[in-house]
C-alpha cells in the first residue's frame, strides 16, 4: 500500500491523510492500521495531564524545544474538549508549537467528541501512526479535566501530572485517581508564591503511600515553562523513569496494559456503534418504552438487546476493504 509505505519513511502528508481518515472513521482505516501495527512499539510515549490553566501546553512547547535541540523526532498529540452538540473544538492556540520546529515535529490536535477520560477516542490509533513514522518521542497532552483525566496512564510509558501553586486546594485536585497515575509531579509556574508549600504537600501525600521494594517513587520537579527553567531537570527525570521501568520489567507490563485498554475500548466502541446505528431503532425504542413503563427492568432490556446482537453477529460484514 502506497500510503503505508510513505508513512513508514516519515512522510508527513501521508500521515496527516491517515489521521484525518481515522478521525472521520472512514472505511478501510482499520486495514491500514493493521499494516502499520507491526512497525510500532519503538517510540517513548509521555503523557501530560493536570488541571486547566497550569501551563501544560507551554510545558509541552518547552519540552519540544529541548528535544529538537537534541535532534530527536517528535510527535505531539494535544486533546481539546469538544462541543457535545457539534463535535467541534477550539484548536487554534496550538499553532505556536510549530514555529521553527516543523521539520522535526509532527503536531496534531484532537477533539474529544464526547469521549471521557481526557483523551480523544482515536488517540491510540494516532499514536500508532506517529510511532510507525519513526518518531523517537510522542508527547500526549490531555484536556485537563481534573480527576477524570486518568486514561492517559493506560497509554503512556511515563505520566507527568502538572500542577501550579495558588489555585486553591491543590490536594483536593489530586485526591482521586489523577494523583495515583503520576510518575512525575511537575509544579509549573514555580515562580509563584507557594511552590515550596505545594511540594511539601505532595511529599506528605507520598509519605502516606506504601511503596513496595524496588518500585518507583514519584519525583517532584519545579519548572517555569515560559522561561524554560527546570526543563533540563524534568527531561533527566523523565529518562530516569524510562530507564527504571525498562530495567525491571515494568515497561513491558505497561505496554501489555496499553494493549488491553485499546482492545477493550475498540470492543466497547463497536458495541455502542452497533446499538445506535445498526440495531433496529424501533426495537430499541420498544425496549426503552418498556423500561420507562416499568414493564421490564433495565437489565432484562439490555440482555434482550445483547441476545439480538449475538444472533446477528454472523450477518455482520467483517471484511476490511482497502
Amino acid at each position: 500500500m502506497e500510503l503505508i509505505s510513505k508513512i513508514l519513511i516519515g512522510d508527513v502528508k501521508a500521515a496527516a491523510r491517515l489521521m484525518t481518515a481515522i478521525e472521520d472513521e472512514r472505511p478501510g482505516v482499520d486495514k491500514k492500521l493493521q499494516h502499520l501495527y507491526s512497525h510500532t512499539g519503538s517510540a517513548y510515549v509521555v503523557g501530560i495531564t493536570g488541571p486547566g490553566g497550569v501551563g501544560k501546553s507551554t510545558l509541552v512547547n518547552a519540552l519540544v524545544g529541548r528535544f529538537v535541540r537534541d535532534n530527536l523526532d517528535l510527535g505531539v498529540l494535544a486533546t481539546d474538549p469538544s462541543s457535545q452538540l457539534t463535535g467541534g473544538a477550539l484548536l487554534g492556540d496550538r499553532i505556536r508549537l510549530g514555529r521553527g520546529m516543523a521539520s522535526r515535529v509532527f503536531f496534531r490536535s484532537l477533539a474529544t467528541r464526547g469521549w471521557t477520560g481526557g483523551l480523544a477516542k482515536v488517540a491510540a490509533a494516532m499514536t500508532h501512526v506517529l510511532d510507525a513514522m519513526g518518531k523517537d518521542i510522542i508527547l500526549t497532552e490531555t484536556t485537563g479535566t481534573g480527576q477524570n483525566d486518568v486514561n492517559i496512564a493506560g497509554f503512556a510509558d511515563t505520566c507527568l501530572l502538572v500542577l501550579m501553586p495558588g489555585v486553591g486546594d491543590e490536594i483536593q485536585t489530586m485526591k482521586a485517581g489523577v494523583f495515583e497515575i503520576a510518575d512525575i509531579f511537575v509544579i509549573n509556574k514555580a515562580d509563584i508564591s507557594g511552590a515550596e508549600d505545594l511540594r511539601w504537600q505532595i511529599e506528605q501525600m507520598l509519605n502516606l503511600k506504601d511503596f513496595p521494594p524496588n518500585s518507583w517513587r514519584p519525583k517532584i520537579v519545579l519548572t517555569e515553562a515560559t522561561a524554560e527553567k527546570g526543563i533540563e531537570e524534568l527531561v533527566a527525570t523523565m529518562f530516569a523513569h524510562k530507564e527504571f521501568i525498562m530495567s525491571n520489567g515494568i515497561f513491558s507490563k505497561r505496554r501489555k496494559e496499553r494493549a488491553r485498554l485499546e482492545v477493550t475500548e475498540i470492543v466497547e466502541r463497536f458495541l455502542k456503534q452497533y446499538i445506535y446505528e445498526r440495531l433496529n431503532r424501533n426495537h430499541l425504542e420498544k425496549m426503552v418504552e418498556k423500561v420507562a413503563g416499568r414493564e421490564i427492568d433495565p437489565n432484562a432490556a439490555a440482555f434482550e438487546i445483547i441476545q439480538k446482537f449475538t444472533k446477528k453477529l454472523e450477518q455482520i460484514n467483517w471484511s476490511r476493504s482497502e
